[in-house]
């Protein structure tokens, strides 16, 4: 049997939840335990995949291709572990799921309730990771705060797992703020003291008390007036404090201890630690020879968890290369031929990210014209791939009309279009092309010396291909088609051999990149910007 780990949040949200449950993934994952986890939303959309950018953050998608919340992407980069269907779960899914059973009758007439129809959903989510996983730990992050109405159903779900699989094979642990007062020089334990009396209302007491602070918490009463309070053990008060780079976070937390009290707590045989690769990285983090800057050109860039693993994938190829990246962050809306100069000309290298909608696009475009003449390293991703397509037929080609049907529907020359078999008479939500699929790598490319395969698997969320009518106009005219789907049918990936490094993928690299393991293509890039 699996035993569960549930992390909850108090006093405040964006405590880091997320990087507290994976980063004591990792730390188990080192003691050669297996880890899985996933992550409980409250809000009411039935997946992540329709919210706004400037709303939630980047989508996270995973290799059987769930959109998921992108704490998700903390879960696998951390943990190095592939989630699935089942590791994110909405109220709205849940809802949707009990609505659908209603109406084909499996509750038999019954009237449909909170309890126990819908905790019974979130339960078998729960208990659907443990089995698909085979893991022997199962890490469980609740979304939102303690006392939020929407958080109630999910905070019931996991006391009663609590009571079915037994109280020694479940821990609870309770993320909180400990803020520090300037003006007295203290830390305040009442805010944690009140979220905790609040959980214990619900049913649920727990475990473990993480504390989260800015400032180290020097007087040792803290820890012992919350031990006394919340009626855990002295040693189960963790603290975890505000760091310059979140990839610490294990090791800070592997110090404190955290480990080895979960260890202990839920009966698990508690080995040395496995973290020599991990400290290394760490390591390099901050002991890095060169620095680069890279811009990134996107749409979203008020909100930089809009583009987490982008950034993320970056920085991992940085620390592999003993490369500081400074990321700069152009807002595609401003970017015009007449100012590009001034804004790329500073520039290392170039890359153009995935996104929806028509807004930005022209600035997009111009980057990627700008990075081909002045032969700037470029990497567009998804959408920043179909960009070089449209910007390659534009200025080389010299079809001036050349676009995407997603943006202009009535161009001569549609360049980028829907899928085969796809069309506008859809949903939104779900219909993408999503998940892990495979890619054939052209001999003696960029792309196969980068990966060193002939075959890949990549990571999609698209509904837009290169129109397959154009292929030969373009690779007449130079553009390389490097990657194809198994069958032809679909263009993976572009490159241009007369250019030090301009590659586009219409897959997501960045879920695939880890810190300790960077992606092929983002170490490709940042080896090209080095000089």
């Amino acid at each position: 049997m699996s035993k569960h780990i549930f992390v909850t949040g108090g006093v405040v949200s964006g405590l880091g939840k997320g990087i507290t449950a994976a980063s004591l993934g990792r730390l188990l994952k080192a003691r050669g335990i297996h880890v899985a986890a996933q992550k409980l939303d409250p809000y009411i959309n039935v997946d992540p995949g329709t919210i706004s950018p400037y709303q939630h953050g980047e989508v996270y998608v995973t290799e059987d291709g769930a959109e998921t919340d992108l704490d998700l992407g903390h879960y696998e980069r951390f943990m190095d572990e592939d989630l699935n269907q089942f590791s994110n779960l909405t109220t709205g899914r849940v809802y949707t799921n009990v609505l659908n059973k209603e109406r084909k009758g499996d509750y038999l007439g019954n009237t449909v309730q909170v309890i126990p129809h819908v905790t019974d959903e979130i339960k078998h989510y729960i208990y659907s990771v443990a089995d698909k996983t085979n893991a022997d730990v199962v890490i469980t992050e609740i979304g939102g705060t303690t006392g939020d109405i929407e958080s109630q159903p999910f905070l019931e779900a996991i006391r009663q797992v609590g009571r079915e699989v037994g109280r020694e094979n479940v821990l609870y642990i309770h993320v909180t703020l400990v803020p520090y007062l300037k003006a007295s020089g203290e830390h305040k334990s009442k805010p944690t003291q009140h979220s905790v009396k609040e959980l214990q209302g619900l049913g649920i007491s727990p475990d473990i008390i993480v504390l989260r602070s800015d400032e180290p918490i020097q007087d040792e009463s803290i820890f012992r007036k919350i031990a006394g309070f919340c009626n855990v053990k002295s040693d189960c008060v963790i603290e975890n404090q505000t760091l310059d780079t979140l990839y610490e976070a294990p090791l800070m937390l592997e110090r404190q201890g955290l480990a080895k009290v979960v260890c202990r707590e839920l009966g698990l045989v508690d080995r040395q630690p496995d973290l020599q690769d991990w400290e290394q990285m760490v390591y390099a983090i901050h002991n890095p020879n060169h620095c680069v800057k890279i811009g990134l050109v996107g749409k979203y860039i008020q909100l930089h968890d809009a583009y987490l693993s982008v950034t993320e994938a970056l920085n991992h190829a940085g620390y592999a290369c003993h490369t500081k990246v400074e990321i700069q962050w152009i807002d595609s809306e401003t970017l015009t031929q007449e100012n590009s100069e001034a804004i790329l000309g500073q520039l290392d290298g170039i890359l153009v990210p995935g996104g929806f909608g028509e807004r930005g696009i022209e600035g997009m475009i111009e980057a990627a014209r700008y990075a081909r003449e002045h032969q700037v390293p470029y990497l567009g991703l998804c959408l920043g791939m179909q960009i070089a397509v449209i910007e390659f037929a534009r200025h080389v080609v010299g079809w001036q009309d050349a676009h995407s049907g997603e943006f202009d529907g009535k161009c001569a020359h549609k360049v980028i279009d829907f899928m085969p078999d796809q069309s506008e008479e859809v949903d939104k939500g779900g219909t993408l092309r999503l998940g892990s699929y495979p890619c054939m790598v052209k001999e003696h490319s960029l792309l196969s010396r980068l990966y060193g395969k002939k075959e890949i698997w990549e990571r999609h969320r698209h509904r837009y291909e290169v129109n397959n009518q154009y292929r030969s106009e373009l690779e007449q005219e130079g553009l390389v088609l490097c990657g194809q789907s198994p069958d032809g049918r679909l263009v993976e990936a572009v490159e241009l051999s007369a250019h030090p490094f301009f590659v586009g993928v219409q897959y997501h690299p960045e879920f695939k990149s880890r810190p300790n393991r960077p992606h092929p293509l983002f170490l490709g890039l940042v080896k090209a910007t080095v000089r």
